[in-house]
This record gives structure tokens, C-alpha cells and sequence, in this order.
């Protein structure tokens, strides 16, 4: 929809002000690519930034050394796109983009399929973009990534807005408490249990015990009452819920985990 390719069946979009709806003039300063771009695989990634950038006209062509260069495609740029992999095809579609000078880049899935090291580049490359000032909106269901490279996060479920805002913020909200384990868990339990400011106790999953504090001074307080206790601590360490968990508690209800919807993801909005 903030392509312009698909309508809406409610509700507006608007970038820097205007409606891709409306007007094709809406689209500039804007590029991306919606789950794998699409090139032609008998011409090199060269020639294919090069039709790309007839389209787009003025200076657009002569940028293409530079967009090669920033997804790091140089030395493979005269090679046939049938040769490349996955990942060399999608940072392709990245300088593509690149050659529009856009200062919103819109990207579906750009981590989909693949390797360990792709995915790698993929965010080292997303980073390099946002450090030079330009905005990203990531939209993928890999959370894992997601959490990794966005500092604020939109989190849809059944077309509306869940949450929206900054992901430390999220965070913030979603606590996650502490994680305990000691040489005596049973003492611990009761100690923590009779203990001032310590609530939500229970057992933790992988072991020990994990519990809600309301300051760091109540935290303080049961470290002493343990070691006086004569159970003595291994780990006392804060536990922060991750994006998944958090993702779920605000999608999780009427809706299945399994089908859940995915979040759309901004990338350090400038």
C-alpha cells in the first residue's frame, strides 16, 4: 500500500504528506522492494541497474558505482544476475534502490531465505544505511532480526495496531523480573517469600527461581537475607523479555500463535 500497488479497503497512507494512492509524485524519496526483487537473469547486475536507472532518468546512472559499492557488489557487478545467490540478488535490489537517492527505504523480508552469513550482511547492510541518515521500515516475521537491528517497532495484528513505538520503551513496559538460582532453592523460596517489595515468585524454567522486584533496593535486601540464610547465590541476574514473548503477549488471544500476524518494523526513523 505505500507503493502504491495494492489499494486499501479502509484507511490512508501517507508519505512525507502524500497519498500513493493519488499521485505517482508521492513515491519520491521513496524506494524498497517487496520480498525478493526481480531482475533480469541473462544480463549482469550491471546492464540491469542501468535500465533501472533509465527509468528513473537525471542523475540516477551515474550513481551506480557508489550504490555498488555500498552493498558491496563491485567486483561481481559484470556477472549475469542467474549467477548470483540469493543474497547477492537481494543487496542488488538494495543498490537498485539506492540509485532513487531515497530517504525512505521500504523493505519486506530482505533476510528471507537466507544463509547465516546473508543474514549477517543483510543487517550490516540495513545499519550502513540507517547510519548515513536514511529512514528504513522493516517489515518481517523474523524477530530474532527484528530485535537486533530496530529501535522502534509497530506490531500489527488483524490490521490494526497492537503497539507502536520505541522497542526499548516495549521493553521497558514488559519488565521480565530476575532470574535466581542458589545452593539451597528451597530456602530461597522461602526467604524470597516472606521478603519485602519481591513478588510474582515461581519456579524458573530451566531451574532456580525467577521473581518480580519493585526496585533495585528490594533486590539488594534479598541478596543479603539469602546469604544470612545460608543459601547462597550462583546467579541473581535481570531477565529481559524478549520481542517474541513480547509479540505474543500483544497478539496472543481470539488469534492462534500460529497464525499470528507479523510486525512491521521502523528502522531509526529520522
Amino acid at each position: 500500500m505505500m507503493l502504491g500497488l495494492i489499494r486499501p479497503t479502509a484507511g490512508s497512507v501517507r508519505l512525507f504528506g502524500r497519498d500513493p494512492q493519488t499521485t505517482v509524485a508521492a513515491l519520491e524519496g521513496v524506494a524498497g522492494f517487496v520480498e525478493a526483487p526481480s531482475f533480469y537473469p541473462y544480463l549482469s547486475g550491471l546492464v540491469n541497474l542501468e535500465l533501472l536507472g533509465s527509468f528513473d532518468g537525471g542523475e540516477a546512472k551515474q550513481r551506480i558505482p557508489e550504490a555498488l559499492e555500498t552493498v558491496g557488489l563491485s567486483d561481481r557487478a559484470k556477472d549475469k544476475v542467474g549467477a548470483y545467490s540469493h543474497g547477492m540478488r537481494q543487496r542488488l535490489g538494495i543498490a537498485a534502490a539506492l540509485l532513487r537517492q531515497p530517504r525512505l527505504m521500504l523493505l519486506d523480508e530482505p533476510a528471507t531465505g537466507l544463509d547465516p552469513a546473508g543474514m549477517r550482511d543483510m543487517r550490516d547492510l540495513i545499519r550502513g544505511l540507517s547510519a548515513q541518515g536514511m529512514t528504513v521500515l522493516l517489515s518481517s516475521h523474523l524477530l530474532g532480526e527484528v530485535e537486533e537491528l530496530c529501535n522502534r517497532v509497530a506490531i500489527v495484528r488483524k490490521g490494526g495496531v497492537a503497539y507502536q513505538g520505541s522497542l526499548a520503551e516495549l521493553k521497558r513496559q514488559a519488565g521480565g523480573g530476575y532470574l535466581l538460582r542458589t545452593s539451597d532453592d528451597d530456602v530461597a523460596r522461602r526467604v524470597a517469600a516472606a521478603q519485602a517489595g519481591i513478588s510474582e515468585l515461581r519456579a524458573g524454567v530451566e531451574g532456580g527461581l525467577t521473581f518480580d522486584a519493585e526496585s533495585d533496593a528490594a533486590v539488594g535486601a534479598l541478596s543479603l537475607a539469602l546469604t544470612e540464610s545460608g543459601a547462597l547465590i550462583t546467579e541473581l541476574s535481570p531477565r529481559q523479555a524478549s520481542l517474541e514473548d513480547l509479540f505474543f503477549k500483544l497478539t496472543e488471544g481470539e488469534a492462534d500463535k500460529a497464525a499470528a500476524p507479523q510486525p512491521q518494523l521502523a528502522e531509526r526513523a529520522v
